[in-house]
């Protein structure tokens, strides 16, 4: 086993020991992801620079192609030519351009509350991946004490055994001991690698072992003595990024109501033409106005839709709201098992159970207790070894989790 995650190292090429304050800021600066998302902003930017532009005026031209009298063709020369110049510019009314603005402008809220809401949940799967590998290389840990323990004594016993000095029995129960635990670590092994290519899908870097460090591995009081469950909610409120998105869909939803009442009324269409000797005189100049008629077509579908739009809107906005509620209710509460769970255990237990591990192992190697009691205590050791890591990274993951339900990382371990 020890072989093979040094293969696995050398393959990555390289061994970085990483912080999680490390880990994220590679992650801002790195994750393609997320630098992807960024550019909707600036898209959404440029919206609204172009919703603030004005149409362009038109220019018409008309001129002769044939003169029949003068048997002359293009003929549009000021001596005998005819010609038409006309410049017409639309004009919105009803505050159109300005609702099409709002509209560009909540079109932007919405690109930040998307780009806040992957990075809420990028960087979550980043923290959870991060101290899974932690205590999944904490457990490997546990297991290799007593794997280096008993390829010690795995090793006396062969020698013993060659001198009959052992059964054979009892040198297969121990090799068969030593197997069955880096048959065990192996499993978490490949564990931690799932979690190793997280970390190097999420930090960009497929070329690096990333080794997390921390000093999470105490025993704290319960973090939520600070903060009340209606305290979380009231800043989930504020923060969850994915509720104010279905605020400004709301939004949203009511300007383009507006807009679309605005649409019924008809643009006004303004303009001048020069006319060389086409009219009632030469060289005619004559203004135009020009304004559909709202006779059939008033809107009246869109308008409809654009209404109805809003109550759906406002329906989820109602939904969105319930499921950050709950969400950060079962967070609360897992968060409150798990410190119970956890704070129900001595924080001495671990070290008195290294400490065990050794004495036993030593007083077995001098005959003062017998092999079935030697593999009892390995079983324990471990299970209970196990349960500690599993119950302290449950503690984490529900701690981040709650952070995650509330979306801001304001509970510390």
């Amino acid at each position: 086993m020890v072989l093979l995650f040094c293969v696995l190292r050398a393959q990555a090429q390289d061994t970085l020991h990483l912080t999680l304050p490390a880990a994220e800021k590679l992650f801002f600066e790195k994750n393609l992801s997320l630098l992807a998302e960024k550019y909707n902003l600036d898209i959404a930017r440029a919206q609204i620079a172009q919703a603030r532009l004005y149409a362009n005026p038109a220019l018409q031209v008309e001129g002769n192609i044939y003169n029949p009298q003068l048997h002359k063709g293009f003929d549009i020369g000021n001596r005998t030519g005819q010609y038409t110049l006309g410049v017409q510019q639309l004009i919105l009314l009803a505050g159109k351009r300005n609702k099409q603005v709002k509209m560009a402008e909540t079109g932007l809220a919405l690109a930040g509350n998307d780009f806040y809401e992957l990075l809420r949940t990028l960087l979550f799967e980043l923290r959870s991946s991060f101290y899974q590998a932690y205590f999944l290389q904490k457990a490997m840990d546990a297991y290799q004490v007593q794997i280096s323990a008993l390829e010690k004594l795995n090793a006396t016993y062969e020698v013993l055994l060659s001198k009959d000095a052992v059964t054979l029995k009892d040198a297969v129960r121990i090799r068969s001991l030593l197997y069955s635990l880096m048959a065990e670590r192996a499993s978490f092994q490949n564990q931690f690698n799932d979690q190793e290519g997280t970390l190097q899908l999420l930090l960009q870097d497929n070329h690096t072992w990333f080794i997390p460090r921390s000093d999470i591995n105490r025993f704290t009081p319960s973090p939520l003595d600070r903060f009340p469950l209606q305290q979380l909610l009231d800043t989930a409120y504020t923060s969850r990024q994915d509720l104010r998105r279905a605020q400004n869909s709301v939004l949203l939803s009511e300007q383009h109501y507006a807009l679309q009442k605005a649409m019924a009324t008809p643009d006004l269409t303004a303009g001048v033409n020069f006319d060389k000797r086409g009219s009632f005189v030469d060289n005619a100049t004559f203004f135009t106005l020009a304004i559909d008629l709202p006779f059939f077509n008033r809107n009246q579908g869109a308008i409809k839709a654009a209404r109805l739009s809003i109550d759906q809107h406002k329906l989820l906005e109602t939904r969105q709201v319930q499921t950050v509620e709950n969400e950060v209710q079962r967070a609360y509460l897992k968060v409150l098992n798990a410190d119970k769970m956890l704070l129900a255990m001595a924080p001495e237990f671990k070290d008195q159970a290294e400490f065990l591990l050794k004495s036993i192992t030593l007083n077995f190697e001098k005959g003062n207790i017998g092999l079935l009691e030697l593999t009892d205590f390995y079983d324990s050791y471990k299970e209970n070894i196990l349960r500690l890591n599993q119950l302290q990274n449950e503690r984490v993951q529900s701690i981040e989790a709650l952070n995650f339900a509330i979306g801001k990382y304001m509970i510390n371990f």
